[in-house]
């Protein structure tokens, strides 16, 4: 029985590690590399394993960095079933949908600039065969991956359906049980449960995005987020909005909604831009057994979510380009999350040369990402092969993040008594190397930082 440690090993995006024991091989998760070109076209790179000997891949939950592959791995070869909590399953049939939409999308406007045929990543085709595959499982039912391999979803906390995957092997006399933490939210965070304990492991493999930092108190953000929605400033230009469109775009409206009257929202045009974001917005809306207390209960008192009676919903292209004429007075909810495609890049690059324009980052920008380049300040950008000064503010607001910060990482690993050996990744290196030394001088764990292509045996 061992480990292998690719994607997200001394990096964020990506994930994807396998289970070898008896013989079989288990993914756990097959996630696309994102930030920038260069790293976008690692993607097409071969895995560093067959897919046809992928017996099974079980999946965390249904962001791109960590699902986007799938379509990949189904073309090279791999045949067999992909578990997932059932409203992830919902969620991915979304996602992957449109991330190969955008993908023609890119390749014909690649194959148009450069003259040379440019072929998508994968296409919609291609993406529904995963779909064929898909395995939904509710959270705490223990099935059978493999012979030898018995599962467990427990909730994350992260966005809808996310998971911290409990996994016991057994080969011959040999057993171990490993925790894989998946992507793991804040606690208190709105709709969500908190992350689920998990009592007891032989090895913890552990997401580390923000390990190396603690998040501003929730009511600080919000007092932050109330004071630049009704600034005077507010009234002269756009405020945009970067959001993840599962998990961050329904935060976000769920927060405008319940704060509408306190910052005098009425005043606003908000559109929620994203044919997807609308698509998972109703998956969140009939998933509600998911939710936490303060959401069912609103959900009860108001005959539904908070309500957002000036909330336009932009389908079709169409419907985006009209937004850019708008000069003042919108609150623009676009995807994607990191600024690096969908629609959020053409509401940058008319809006972002304004100084009465403001941008909210809301959540993890990858190095190379043009979120990233926002973050560090970067007087000019490139989009669409012009040169744009940004005059706008640029604020980050980092207590929406979906990922728990320091404090919520070393909480949920602390609920397991054993306090077992630990293997971060989904983390940059600096982060990571923080959290080594704070989760050790916590409570003496033992804490590795695997690298692509290592291994450990179980």
């Amino acid at each position: 029985m061992k480990l292998e440690f690719f994607g997200a090993a001394a990096e964020v995006t990506g994930s994807c590690h396998v289970l070898h024991i008896g013989g079989y091989k288990v993914l756990l998760d097959c996630g696309l590399i994102q930030g920038s070109r260069k790293d976008e076209a690692r993607n097409r790179d071969p895995f560093p394993f067959e897919a046809s000997k992928i017996d099974a891949v079980v999946l965390s939950h249904a962001h791109l960095d960590h699902c986007g592959r799938l379509p990949l791995l189904v073309k090279r070869g791999f045949k067999g079933p992909i578990y997932a909590q059932e409203a992830s399953c919902e969620l991915v049939a979304i996602l992957l949908a449109d991330a190969a939409h955008l993908a023609e999308r890119d390749a014909e406007y690649q194959t148009r600039k450069t003259g040379k045929k440019v072929k998508p990543l994968y296409t919609f085709a291609e993406g529904e065969h995963v779909i064929r595959q898909l395995q939904p499982r509710k959270y705490r039912e223990v099935f059978e991956v493999v012979n030898g391999v018995k599962v467990r979803f427990r909730d994350a906390g992260h966005i809808l359906g996310s998971c911290s995957v409990e996994a016991w092997l057994k080969d011959n006399d040999r057993e171990s049980k490993i925790v894989f933490s998946g992507d793991l939210g804040q606690y208190d965070t709105p709709i969500l449960k908190d992350p689920e304990p998990i009592d007891h492991a032989d090895v913890v493999l552990m997401e580390s995005t923000y390990g190396g930092r603690r998040h501003r108190e929730r009511e600080e953000t919000m007092a932050e987020l109330g004071e630049i929605l009704t600034s005077e400033r507010s009234r002269r230009g756009n405020i945009l909005i970067p959001a993840f469109s599962i998990g961050r775009s329904q935060e976000i409206m769920y927060q405008l909604g319940k704060h509408y009257d306190e910052w005098n929202l009425e005043r606003f045009q908000i559109f929620l831009d994203s044919p997807m974001a609308i698509e998972a917005s109703k998956v969140y809306w009939e998933n509600t057994g998911l939710y936490d207390e303060e959401a069912t209960r609103l959900r009860q008192e108001n005959g539904g979510m908070p309500l957002l009676p000036n909330l336009k919903l932009s389908r079709r292209p169409e419907e985006s380009m009209e937004i850019n004429r708008i000069r003042s007075g919108a609150i623009v909810i676009a995807g994607s999350g990191m600024c690096n495609g969908g629609r959020i890049i053409h509401h940058l690059k008319y809006n972002l040369e304004r100084e009465e324009t403001q941008v909210l980052i809301t959540g993890y920008q990858a190095i190379g990402s043009l979120g990233r380049r926002l973050v560090n300040g970067e007087k000019t950008v490139r989009i669409h092969g012009r040169t744009i000064p940004v005059r706008a503010t640029i604020h980050t607001v980092g207590g929406l993040s979906a990922h728990g910060d320091q404090d919520d990482l070393a909480r949920w690993y602390e609920c397991m008594e054993n306090r077992p050996p630990v293997y971060l990744v989904h983390g940059e290196v600096e982060a990571q190397e923080d959290f080594k030394t704070y989760l050790s001088a916590r409570n003496g764990a033992k804490v590795h930082l695997p690298k692509p292509g290592d291994f450990l045996k179980l």
